[in-house]
């Protein structure tokens, strides 16, 4: 699609918006050099942001307390949720801290990006241990979406978690569902079953957060927000209604924040709907197929090096299908998810 072409006033406009933030930018810049030169902030400490606001972030020190909010100097850019950062702090006259500038950002483990509306990639989130993929019994998952999730999760490098809810609503032997699980399971994908229906219904949910920095994706309707109310009992979060007619929900969550759990040991939540919505248009061919991790050991072993896994002679991957070591749903799904890349 050709970009559309602006007029000259309109080029005017826009660059006079743009002069004008940059000059409030280097202003605010200005003033805290001229605080921090004063000694009017306090000594260097290390934080993490808990939410983001544009020009202005919440800050947790390491050493404890309650957030802050901090102004940004003028050189730092694309802070988000989740990262670590060093910060100074100024008190009044008792002592309490009243706000704080953040000075740097420390290194990042791992960032979690999305397209923005150009269709660039920004982050979203940093510093994440775990991507949570909620499916439910209700509405019934398909096995392609789960594998869009795995897709994307694998192409973060982040590693995924499949979380079954709802699991009150399975019928005794677990299901057609219970067998499709086990199969991601095999391929080395943790998995855990939950239910806000029953006492112990989040116990292996607990575990599987404690020590570990975590978000939730998955569609709407398959209990996130729920899941995240029974987490966070003292967060006033609204939970989205499953409709009775057509079993889908809606997205109830607006604000990105990065949440201490108090039911689980040293666990954090990193909750946004632009880490929810979590999709795969900003990757290629070779990143899906690469997103398959039974795939991974047989790239580079087809007869032709450019191998698209089709219907070509000498394919490693069409021949582990028919031996069995590749099941013909995965394979099936990985067609689907790269042709809907083609046709977008």
């Amino acid at each position: 699609m050709s970009k559309r072409k602006l007029s000259r006033q309109q080029r005017w406009r826009i660059e006079k918006v743009q002069a004008e933030r940059a000059r409030r930018a280097e202003q605010r810049g200005d003033e805290d050099s001229r605080k921090l030169a004063a000694g009017e902030y306090g000594p260097e400490q290390p934080g993490r942001v808990i939410a983001h606001f544009g020009r202005t972030l919440d800050v947790r020190a390491d050493s404890g307390g309650d957030p802050v909010r901090c102004h940004l100097r003028a050189n730092l850019e694309g802070l988000v949720t989740g990262d670590r950062v060093i910060w100074r702090a100024t008190h009044d006259p008792a002592g309490h801290v009243v706000e704080g500038v953040v000075v740097a950002r420390s290194e990042r483990q791992s960032v979690l990006e999305r397209p923005d509306a150009r269709g660039q990639l920004k982050p979203v989130a940093a510093n994440i241990d775990q991507i949570l993929i909620v499916f439910a019994v209700e509405p019934a998952p398909h096995p392609n979406l789960i594998d869009r999730y795995l897709v994307a999760a694998e192409a973060t490098g982040i590693d995924p978690t499949l979380v079954l809810n709802k699991i009150d609503l399975l019928p005794k032997d677990g299901g057609e569902l219970m067998a499709l699980l086990n199969r991601y399971e095999a391929l080395g994908y943790p998995v855990v079953a939950t239910t806000t229906a029953r006492e112990n219904g989040l116990a292996a949910l607990h575990d599987r957060l404690a020590g570990r920095t975590s978000v939730f994706v998955g569609q709407s309707g398959v209990g996130k927000s729920s899941l995240i109310d029974r987490l966070l009992p003292g967060e006033a979060l609204r939970i989205g209604a499953l409709s009775k007619d057509s079993r889908k929900g809606t997205h109830t969550t607006t604000t990105a924040r990065l949440y201490d759990l108090p039911t689980a040991e040293n666990a954090e939540l990193i909750d946004s709907p632009g880490i929810r919505e979590f999709g795969l248009m900003h990757l290629d061919e070779q990143q899906v197929t690469e997103g398959f991790i039974e795939f991974r050991e047989l790239l580079g072993r087809c007869r032709f090096r450019d191998c698209r896994h089709r219907q070509e002679p000498g394919c490693a991957v069409l021949e582990a299908v028919k031996r069995g070591d590749i099941h013909p749903e995965r394979f099936d799904s990985y067609r689907r998810i790269v042709d809907s890349l083609n046709e977008a």
